[in-house]
């Protein structure tokens, strides 16, 4: 363990408070089988965040310290203390900045949800720069979509990370992304067959974002573009923040990670309707053809073109054709 144990001397059923001058009721605690624990005491009629977020290495719950009731996150895994211990701590700083007890609550819960990942051993690589690159493109749609359809249906819509074979998928329209150096050979890389493939009932786009590297201090990092986004979810539901962490953690990215050495500017977005006549081999392919990967240039797509207020007009008629449904 390292020098820093903020359990240190507690006994079984007992807490500490973390900070005597802190503006919540945060405390140490030592509960069953000696796991420590992070405990959030709250006033009687505060509304609880519900569901919690279930985490492997956690047990996060709601239980009495003492006579008031409390958010309790206590770790299984007595080897991860040490990471825990600063796991706590910034969930501490997130609550802190609560102007009441149920915004201390959501926040505190939300924080322990973006830690998920590391806990169950995080991404031990960092993504390489067309990696970066690729997903700064999905994060400008991601974007794009919140503004225009809702953060809750956006991130729904969001398939790419979990390889899905279109990058986003909604009612009535898939959006398969291509990001690419704005001067570079006026192309794009398919990687597969499926990628622009007809999707029956759902028009197929392409979308193509010039997206480059700077010097600063032009453009943002990797991290100042995930946490643009990152502050749209924080205000959405919790599931929807939950299934945002998910992906964003199944990218490959892990906040953990540096990325300070390379930033990024986003150009324009050009998008293409995939119909018959685009450039594109057909799907499916012949038997026995196998792991299809081509180019399509970009020229060769001016027919196809979609201008950026019919593309916007799409989007949103994808969700007005949801609310209809279910009406």
């Amino acid at each position: 363990m390292s020098e820093f144990n903020p359990w240190h001397g507690l006994e079984f059923d007992e807490a500490r408070r973390v900070d005597k001058r802190g503006r919540q009721d945060f405390f140490w605690a030592v509960v069953e089988n000696d796991d420590v624990a992070l405990a959030l005491a709250l006033p009687d009629g505060t509304e609880r965040v519900l569901p919690l977020p279930k985490i492997k290495s956690l047990d996060i719950g709601y239980r009495k310290l003492g006579a008031r009731d409390a958010l309790l996150v206590a770790l299984r895994d007595p080897e991860q203390v040490d990471l825990f211990a600063n796991l706590c701590m910034d969930i501490v700083s997130a609550g802190e900045q609560g102007e009441t007890p149920s915004d201390a609550l959501d926040r505190t819960v939300r924080r322990t949800l973006r830690w998920h990942h590391l806990l169950r051993g995080g991404s031990s690589e960092r993504l390489s720069v067309e990696e970066q690159r690729g997903l700064v493109g999905e994060l400008q749609v991601l974007h794009l979509l919140c503004a225009e359809i809702g953060a809750e249906a956006a991130i729904e819509a969001w398939r790419g990370p979990e390889d899905g074979a279109k990058d986003f998928e909604l009612h009535g329209m898939c959006i398969e992304v291509k990001a690419r150096r704005g001067a570079a050979r006026p192309q794009v890389q398919i990687s597969s067959a499926d990628q622009l493939a007809d999707v029956a009932g759902a028009d197929v786009i392409l979308l193509v974002h010039d997206v480059d590297a700077a010097i600063k201090p032009e453009g943002m990092t990797l991290s100042d573009h995930i946490q643009v986004v990152e502050d749209i979810f924080q205000s959405t539901t919790l599931a929807a923040y939950g299934t945002w962490e998910r992906l964003l953690a199944a990218a490959g990215f892990d906040w953990a990670h540096d990325y300070s050495d390379r930033r990024w500017t986003v150009g324009k977005r050009t998008a293409f309707r995939v119909e018959d006549g685009f450039p594109r081999i057909p799907s499916p392919v012949p038997m026995g053809v196998l792991n299809v990967k081509y180019a399509i240039a970009l020229d060769a797509c001016t027919a196809f073109m979609v201008e950026d207020d019919q593309l916007l007009t799409k989007i949103a008629k994808t969700q007005s054709s949801t609310d209809t449904e279910g009406m």
